[in-house]
C-alpha cells in the first residue's frame, strides 16, 4: 500500500468513527432535544411517573389557582388536550391566563406535573410555531394580530395591514 492510500484509508477510517459517534450521541439525546412537549405529547407519549419533561403551551383561562406560600396551579392546554402544572414560587410578571407559557418539572401520577420552574412568553403578541400549530389543528386558532418565529400576521404599529412580512 502506497503513502497515499495509507493516507486515504487512515481519512476514511476516522470519518467513519466520528459518523458513528455522532449518531450515537444523536441516539442518546433525542428526547432531550426536544425544548419542550404539547399537553398532545404528553398524553400520547404515556411518559413514565417521575420523567423530567418540559410543557409548553397556553394557561387555560380560569384554571389558575393560588394557594398559601407561593403554591400555584394552572392547566397548561394546546386546545387539545390538557396537563395540570403545579409550582411553588413567584410567577413570572408576563404570567396570566391566555397567555404562551413553558413549564419544566417531573411527571406526577395522573399526568400532572410538578414543575420547578415556569417561563412566561416575552410577548403578548409572540407564539412559538408549535402552539399555533396545535391551535390550528384543533381549529381553535383566532386569525389577527399575532407574532410567530416565521412571520407576523396583522396590523403593524400604524395600524395598516401588514400582511406577512418577516421579522
Amino acid at each position: 500500500m502506497t503513502r497515499k492510500q495509507r493516507r486515504l484509508t487512515m481519512i476514511g477510517g476516522g470519518l467513519a468513527v466520528l459518523g458513528v459517534a455522532a449518531a450515537l450521541v444523536l441516539f442518546a439525546l433525542k428526547d432531550s432535544i426536544v425544548f419542550f412537549n404539547s399537553p398532545s405529547d404528553v398524553v400520547e407519549k404515556q411518559l413514565p411517573v417521575g420523567s423530567r419533561i418540559r410543557v409548553g403551551g397556553l394557561v387555560e383561562p380560569g384554571s389558575l389557582e393560588k394557594g398559601d406560600n407561593l403554591q400555584v396551579k394552572f392547566k397548561v392546554t394546546d386546545g387539545a388536550h390538557q396537563v395540570a402544572v403545579r409550582y411553588q414560587g413567584i410567577l413570572p410578571d408576563l404570567f396570566r391566563e391566555g397567555q404562551g407559557v413553558v413549564t419544566e418539572g417531573r411527571l406526577e401520577p395522573g399526568g400532572s406535573l410538578a414543575a420547578d420552574s415556569v417561563l412566561a412568553k416575552h410577548d403578548e403578541k409572540y407564539m412559538p410555531r408549535e402552539v399555533v400549530d396545535a391551535l390550528k389543528k384543533t381549529g381553535r386558532w383566532q386569525e389577527g394580530e399575532m407574532r410567530t418565529d416565521a412571520h407576523v400576521v396583522g396590523k403593524d404599529s400604524a395600524g395598516k395591514d401588514a400582511g406577512e412580512k418577516k421579522p
